[in-house]
């Protein structure tokens, strides 16, 4: 359970964009049958040794077996740092040496810095407007709020590949020790709020943590909470920072008093993730592709459940996706269209009917869930996917932050809302004052 927070931190959203414009006159032409080509593939889904890894190598396996020409060398990000967290730094280090992989998985809340300094390939320009749209297509296509994702400018850098929204998971066993009905979970965060104060007395547990709300967790969740709330963490024209208006105080100030009240344990991501893993916390507000670790550490001890994302009162919730795309970085054009058939396989049906069932993502290709030769079977059986999936037809994009100090800006912020919420800031100064340091790091 614990090996999987690096990850969390990255798999955890992207700038939407208008429709895609322009292509290439020339597409990178197809590979002979005959023509051997060996690509780099990376990837942090392979940093996390078990269901992660296990799942990435079986579909690379199969693969090869559908083009025996292309061989794949599949790896972690490299160098230093948590694996699942230096993806940008891993390939940038790569390029200044000259060997960057083929493709690599990058997280959407890095696109603009990894378009505007990395420089990833346009789809469109390699193969052609039509083909990018052919590959969102298919006999389940690409969610329409998915294919926007890795977009910017009008172009597509990246294939949308992995990605939740904020789910709720919880512990039925703990609420009917806390005579709550299992039934019927917290819809709002009032609600959240009661029925984890009842755990807590009751049931001898914790009851409710938010993984949205220190620096390890990132920001992607902490958006969705804010816009939630009616804010936006920076403005329509990206230049402004407005994680320090009212609707965020509000959203943090919410956090803050599920601490102070007792409804939420003053814990550390990973000492929540391994208290939820031990049947020790009522609730979870968290990526589902945590769902295959907990359905391991649940199984046989106490029953696992999920429900959509809770709204403030009079307010219906936003959701955000985590995630991150695939990108192409070779400048050969046989590397580039082997990394393109790559790209379509491991966004394809079969790809996610195992990516879904075997690690919790969202089936981006929605339609799989009523087919029967996908994941008909599986949703039924497993009723985590229903709230996550109801959740993406309202789904707003994780912005990233402009210019080369997006890091910074993210922690910046991120350390504000850390300190008002585990350490009493108070809300409104504090987050005024992380906003007016970030902004003299945006691009001018």
């Amino acid at each position: 359970m614990l090996a999987a927070v690096a990850v969390l931190a990255s798999a955890c959203g992207g700038l939407g964009a208008t429709a895609t414009t322009g292509s290439s006159a020339s597409p990178v032409p197809e590979l002979d049958p005959n023509q051997q080509v060996e690509i780099t593939f990376e990837s942090y889904n392979l940093a996390t040794a078990g269901t992660w890894t296990n799942t990435i190598n079986d579909l690379l396996a199969k693969f090869h077996q559908l083009h025996p020409n292309i061989t794949v060398h599949a790896q972690p990000p490299q160098g230093g740092g948590s694996a699942g967290t230096n993806t940008v730094s891993s390939v940038q280090s790569q390029l200044m040496v000259g060997k960057a992989p083929d493709v690599a998985q990058l997280t959407f809340g890095d696109l603009d810095y990894a378009v505007n300094k990395l420089k990833p390939k346009a789809l469109e320009d390699l193969f052609g407007a039509d083909a990018v749209q052919a590959a969102f297509g298919g006999t389940h296509p690409i969610h329409e709020r998915a294919r926007p994702l890795a977009q910017l400018n009008g172009k597509t850098y990246g294939m949308p590949y992995v990605f939740s929204t904020p789910v709720l998971f919880y512990n039925a066993d703990l609420f009917r020790k806390a005579g709550l009905d299992p039934d019927k979970p917290p819809t709002t965060w009032a609600e959240v709020q009661q029925d984890a104060l009842a755990i807590k007395a009751k049931a001898g547990a914790d009851g409710a943590y938010l993984d949205c709300l220190t620096k390890t967790s990132g920001d992607w969740c902490l958006q969705s909470l804010v816009r939630s709330a009616g804010g936006t963490v920076i403005s329509a024209d990206r230049k402004t920072l407005t994680f320090g208006d009212q609707p965020a105080v509000d959203a943090i100030t919410m956090a803050q008093q599920m601490v102070s009240s007792g409804a939420t344990p003053d814990l550390a991501q990973s000492q929540a993730m391994d208290a939820m893993g031990r049947g020790q916390l009522g609730m979870f507000l968290e990526t589902s592709a945590l769902q295959g670790t907990l359905q391991q550490q649940s199984a046989g001890k106490w029953e696992l459940r999920a429900a959509a994302e809770p709204s403030y009162d009079g307010k219906q919730a936003v959701p955000t996706n985590s995630g991150s795309g695939l990108f192409i970085f070779s400048d050969d054009q046989a590397k580039q269209r082997a990394a393109w058939e790559l790209i379509k396989f491991m966004t394809s049906d079969e790809a996610y009917t195992a990516i879904s069932s075997k690690i919790g993502y969202l089936p981006l290709r929605t339609g799989l869930v009523d087919d029967p030769d996908g994941l008909q079977a599986w949703a039924a059986k497993n009723p985590y996917l229903k709230p996550n999936l109801a959740q993406l037809d309202r789904l707003e994009p994780w912005t990233s932050f402009p210019g080369d100090n997006y890091v910074q800006i993210r922690d910046l912020m991120m350390q504000a809302v850390e300190n008002v919420v585990y350490q009493g800031a108070d809300a409104r100064s504090t987050l005024a004052g992380a906003q007016a340091r970030a902004q003299e790091l945006m691009p001018k």
